[in-house]
């Protein structure tokens, strides 16, 4: 029998979005947002393409900063410290610090393994050899890679398969300890064995950090998310425990959408 799930609002928060709008120059892209995402918990973002999934994913780290005409409206609160991360008094590379970022396709830098992990770290000043030997090797341990790699670190990241390159990405994302990780349908590139392979981490890594996914592949929201948002045209629909919405969702658009009828 099932464990009873806990009341929402005894479950701590990690961050909140609150009447989010965002626009891509006059196109108003997501319309008045409120979801919270839950700390140490997997969150996955389903929904037809073009319905806002990564345009709301990317607000979070304020990805959409680096190009002209883009503007968010509202909020989205980091906690505990209450920030809003849309302010523009916030930094976004601290932001993205504290928010990781892991991409469609496996996007190493053309460096080496070792200073792929490393990357993050130096930028935030951390140059002493000893301390980011041991970052990178917990970095790389925590995405289930170290014992792969652990004898070509020097090699170039360009000589691992795509699901260890995506791996390199997450240990790389991993390494600077953000408090959420946002994953951009981080498997889609990869094959049917790589794919479990990041499940199964991204199941693992709950256990130290928030985590945000979206993903096309519904199978794939309901193996590895505690809850899932259903968007639609740039609106959020309904958001809930994963198994309440692939089970019994309230909305009918979510059901139609979950059952194969539309989308």
């Amino acid at each position: 029998m099932a464990e009873p799930k806990p009341d929402l609002d005894t479950l701590p928060l990690k961050a909140q979005a609150s009447a989010l709008d965002f626009y891509y120059g006059d196109f108003q892209a997501l319309k008045k947002i409120d979801m919270p995402i839950y700390e140490k918990r997997v969150t996955a973002l389903i929904g037809p393409s073009g319905c806002g999934k990564s345009t709301f994913l990317r607000c979070f780290n304020r990805m959409h900063d680096l190009y002209p005409g883009n503007r968010y409206v509202g909020e989205i609160s980091l906690h505990p410290d209450n920030v809003n991360l849309l302010d523009k008094s916030v930094d976004p590379i601290e932001v993205r610090m504290r928010l990781s970022m892991v991409f469609q396709k496996p996007n190493p830098f053309p460096k080496t393994i070792f200073e792929n992990v490393a990357y993050g770290l130096r930028v935030r000043g951390v140059n002493r050899r000893a301390i980011l030997e041991e970052k990178v090797e917990e970095a790389l341990r925590a995405a289930a890679l170290w014992n792969e790699v652990k004898d070509r670190l020097q090699d170039m990241a360009f000589n691992l398969s795509g699901g260890q390159q995506q791996r390199l990405c997450i240990a790389r994302a991993l390494a600077t300890e953000p408090e959420i990780l946002l994953f951009d349908e981080p498997t889609s590139a990869l094959d049917p064995i790589a794919t479990a392979s990041i499940e199964e981490l991204i199941t693992e890594l709950k256990q130290r950090v928030t985590i945000l996914i979206v993903t096309h592949n519904m199978q794939q929201a309901a193996r590895v998310s505690d809850f899932t948002a259903y968007m639609y045209i740039g609106e959020l629909v309904e958001f809930g425990w994963t198994d309440d919405i692939f089970i019994k969702p309230k909305n009918p658009q979510t059901e139609a959408y979950i059952t194969g009828r539309f989308g």
